[in-house]
């Protein structure tokens, strides 16, 4: 059983969609968390994350934090679910650098442009730019980055354009390729349970 610590309407709440994805038994055990945007909140005691954020699971006692760390745990323990290619498969170099990626380029480039930083720093708007034309040229070659193969790296790259899109210059491509991926099932099953999760955590 794997079980997903979770604050809606955060970080976690994609990882209700991967979950789906994945199709393996599963319970979203809500916590509360400090949220620096409002100030309100503050860390759950019976959150195993270290540092009391989210998300955090707890596969059959084996817990793993982050993000990143979470969905590379998932998609190697459960490889059926073909969203990840597997150890030996020539595809795997390209699925890792884009998973790290993800997280050198692509989340510095959306913080700078969600916090203007880019005014006045060159440096960091070549950066910007070239996480846009990496994109474009991917998804020039296929509908995901890594060809016609929805993966794990497609999953936290749409995600995080969603999350912070206006972080980006208009872009047809980036669009359509968002909503293509949010459009898939068990995408949208993921929007309603965590909509679901909120209200309970409302209550």
């Amino acid at each position: 059983m794997i079980t997903l610590y979770h604050a809606p309407q955060t970080r976690s709440s994609r990882m209700i969609w991967l979950l789906e994805e994945l199709g393996v038994p599963y319970e979203i055990r809500p916590v509360s968390i400090f949220r620096p945007m409002t100030g309100e909140g503050s860390g759950d005691a019976a959150n195993p994350h270290p540092d009391k954020k989210v998300p955090a699971i707890d596969h059959d006692g084996v817990v793993v934090a982050e993000s990143l760390a979470i969905v590379l745990y998932l998609l190697d323990a459960f490889p059926e679910a073909g969203l990840a290619p597997v150890q030996g498969d020539p595809r795997r170099g390209d699925y890792l650098t884009w998973m790290a990626w993800y997280v050198a380029e692509l989340e510095p480039a959306l913080f700078a442009g969600l916090t203007g930083e880019l005014a006045g720093s060159p440096m960091k708007q070549r950066g910007h730019d070239a996480v846009v034309q990496r994109l474009r040229t991917a998804l020039a070659r296929g509908p995901y980055v890594m060809g016609d193969r929805f993966t794990g790296a497609d999953f936290l790259i749409s995600s995080a354009l969603a999350f912070g899109r206006h972080a980006f210059p208009a872009d047809a491509v980036i669009d359509a390729y968002i909503e293509r991926c949010r459009a898939r099932p068990a995408a949208i099953r993921g929007v309603a349970l965590d909509d679901q999760s909120g209200l309970q955590a409302a209550a």
